[in-house]
């Protein structure tokens, strides 16, 4: 599969993010790659192994608009309309509904749902403006079509920024874009080894399941790795995909055992 022109990928400074990032540059595309730490996206071009002119990075918290913009504004001056979104930012704050802070709760909404929601919006508009079309997938979260113990509020997060990529997927059909949902579950990134502490120590807890934390187990036998949400990723942006919107396609193993 191959990509041409510019495409903007958020979080891209580790796991789903970040694999994301590098199998747009090795499929072709111009890659515009935004995270919160800047330090994390040194090396995106060596990895690639593609020219530094075909990465842009730059750090930025997708809530400030403003920094969005112009950094939009400076990619799409040097190589043309956006014709690709990925919008992989997001955090976890791994805790029980009931126990978790005021904070928790409003940092989790603001920075999956509210936040990732307005970049969308003037992705989408700029898409627009550019006439050629073009093709949106966000990340969402196996957690947020099927109900997850222990997540605090990231799976209400993830099940809204989903329902408003479809909803933004139907009002953009008439302009040839395209918006759909990856739904990873249990991934081997650092925001999983941050906040599942059990893990590292224990991976068969997830697999297997656990009754009194994950529930449910794996059945295909293994934890996702990041190289393959990209890969969904990049089918469903591609041409391949021409015929694919407001779907969300749920990557777990099995783990949800296909309830939507």
């Amino acid at each position: 599969m191959e990509l041409s022109g510019l495409a903007l990928v958020t979080g891209a400074g580790q796991g789903i993010g970040r694999s994301i990032a590098l199998r747009l540059l090795r499929a072709g595309a111009t890659v515009m790659a935004l995270g919160r730490n800047g330090g994390k996206l040194a090396g995106l071009s060596e990895e690639a192994g593609v020219p530094q002119d075909r990465v842009f990075e730059a750090e930025c918290d997708i809530g400030n608009l403003s920094v969005l913009r112009q950094y939009l504004d400076s990619a799409e001056n040097a190589h043309g309309p956006l014709r690709y979104h990925v919008a992989a930012a997001g955090i976890l704050r791994p805790v029980s509904l009931l126990t978790s802070s005021e904070e928790d709760i409003r940092e989790v909404i603001e920075i999956n749902f509210t936040a990732t929601l307005l970049a969308l919006r003037e992705v989408a508009l700029r898409m627009i403006a550019g006439g050629a079309g073009g093709s949106i997938v966000t990340i969402g979260s196996n957690s947020g079509t099927t109900p997850r113990m222990g997540l605090g509020s990231y799976p209400a997060s993830k099940a809204g920024i989903g329902h408003a990529t479809r909803s933004l997927g139907l009002e953009l059909a008439q302009h040839g874009i395209r918006a759909n949902v990856v739904a990873p579950g249990t991934t081997d990134t650092p925001m999983l080894a941050s906040g599942a502490t059990s893990y590292a120590a224990e991976p068969e807890r997830l697999i297997k399941g656990d009754p009194d934390l994950w529930r449910l187990g794996i059945p295909l036998g293994r934890v996702a790795a990041p190289e393959d949400v990209a890969d969904l990723t990049l089918f469903l942006l591609s041409d391949l995909a021409r015929h694919i919107t407001m779907e969300t396609l749920v990557i777990d193993g099995g783990a949800t055992l296909g309830a939507r």
